[in-house]
């Protein structure tokens, strides 16, 4: 049987920051139900690369989005909460995705539940913890029913603790079916969690394989140098 048909793609796409190449001649294709992990040193590209993904940026080349593909969503390293309540936080993504009115209210009950937010529901989302607003930020791009999710660096100014909870959301969420793209530094939190592994460096694409592939083959890869990305004490590899 015949692959499905990606639900975005880009094809031969480069980027340039005035005289700086980001992105070099880049092919990707991803496809619905995939978890699929950008990685690679500080600088590679993985950032760039899931802002083009996501069509963010001008850019040479192609970038093709399916017609079942349309609704996309992004979660930052660093979330921005309005000046408003958790509750209203989540009220207010969905009606700018034009969730029909009858649906929010149903969404948005879920959204706590899942983000283990409901006892915070009232609570000023800026007066949360780095943590939780990272749960807010999640939960709040869940509720529209996004096609695919983009994560820049998820977890990355969070302790361990709050680290394991956004995985466990993020593996909830794959487990449902969702589409996900995430870059990271975090190489076990990539094998934890993706089912393929993009690693670039210097702009280009180096590997893009199944994740048990990637960590059996392409161990000797140029990987993490960024001193931010040092596991924190007690953090699984």
């Amino acid at each position: 049987m015949s692959e499905p048909a990606p639900l975005l793609s880009l094809s031969g796409v480069t980027v340039r920051y005035g005289m700086l190449g980001a992105l070099h001649d880049v092919d990707v294709q991803i496809r619905r139900g995939e978890f699929v992990a950008l990685v690679g040193s500080n600088g590679a590209g993985k950032t760039t690369l899931l802002h083009a993904l996501h069509g963010l940026l001008p850019h040479t080349g192609s970038r093709r989005v399916a017609a079942t593909g349309a609704t996309q969503a992004m979660v930052f390293q660093r979330p921005f909460m309005l000046r408003l309540s958790v509750l209203n936080n989540l009220r207010i993504a969905l009606w700018l995705a034009d969730v029909p009115k009858a649906e929010r209210a149903g969404r948005a009950r879920e959204a706590l539940q899942r983000s283990a937010l409901v006892d915070r529901a009232e609570r000023s989302a800026r007066t949360l913890s780095g943590g939780q607003q990272q749960r807010l930020a999640l939960a709040r791009a869940w509720a529209v029913r996004p096609d695919v999710l983009f994560l820049d660096e998820p977890t990355s100014n969070l302790d361990p603790a709050a680290k394991k909870e956004i995985e466990a959301m993020l593996a909830a969420f794959a487990a449902d079916g969702m589409t996900l793209v995430m870059s990271t530094h975090n190489l076990g939190q990539a094998k934890r969690l993706a089912t393929r592994v993009i690693h670039l460096e210097g702009g280009a694409i180096h590997a893009d394989l199944p994740t048990e592939r990637y960590f059996g083959e392409h161990a000797d890869l140029p990987l993490c140098r960024d001193p931010a990305a040092v596991q924190s004490p007690g953090e699984p590899s």
